[in-house]
């Protein structure tokens, strides 16, 4: 019986694509160097430089499993990668998150740490939505309880990307919305539908 291929080929695309993603930028000269240093190609390490330029702030696994590698493979590109200094890692919590290096700040990562969980993502949408919404609107809205709204409130508020001082307010919502707009594609629907109609949640001075 011959071996299924679907696999391998499903696999190779994906890295594929990914490795085109980041192709114009300069993760992909850096991945480059990092296997050059090694002395061999690798269709993975550009993969990942790519999918990190594309979804900044994904943790491991998320790397991992989008990607189609083993938990070693992964491990081994990113740490080449990170000596490179092509990506870096910024911990929170209990994940490691993986960013372009030098692109980003130190609020703009914590806000895509918390925009890639999904009630914290789903709290933030609503109130860029609807700067007036409650705790209960939101737990409405998400389809969860009032004690998870509080949660993670209290999470993004430590974070500096959300203030309980009257109501709940997103923290610097016009650098928010832009990393929300810009790697739309990287989140889920509701977040792309958000995306066409954003110029109308949130006003620009200048």
């Amino acid at each position: 019986m011959s071996p299924d291929r679907s696999v391998d080929e499903t696999k190779r695309a994906t890295l594929r694509r990914f490795a085109a993603l980041g192709a114009a930028g300069s993760l992909t000269r850096l991945a480059g160097e990092a296997e050059a240093s090694e002395g061999s190609g690798s269709d993975a390490r550009e993969a990942i430089a790519g999918y990190v330029s594309t979804t900044p702030g994904a943790h491991f696994s998320k790397v991992r499993d989008d990607l189609q590698l083993g938990t070693g493979e992964a491990q081994h590109h990113l740490r080449r990668l990170v000596a490179a200094d092509a990506v870096e890692s910024h911990r929170d919590g209990d994940y490691r998150r993986f960013f372009p290096t030098g692109r980003f700040s130190g609020f703009e990562k914590r806000a895509l740490g918390y925009l890639r969980r999904d009630t914290a993502r789903g709290m933030v949408v609503e109130l860029l939505r609807d700067p007036s919404a409650t705790g209960g609107d939101l737990a409405a809205a998400l389809d969860v309880s009032r004690s998870t709204v509080s949660k993670y409130a209290g999470e993004l508020e430590e974070a500096g990307v959300l203030s309980r001082t009257d109501g709940y307010a997103v923290e610097r919502p016009e650098t928010v919305l832009l990393l929300l707009v810009r790697y739309a594609d990287s989140f889920d629907e509701d977040v792309r539908r958000f995306a066409d109609e954003a110029d109308s949640f949130v006003s620009f001075d200048g």
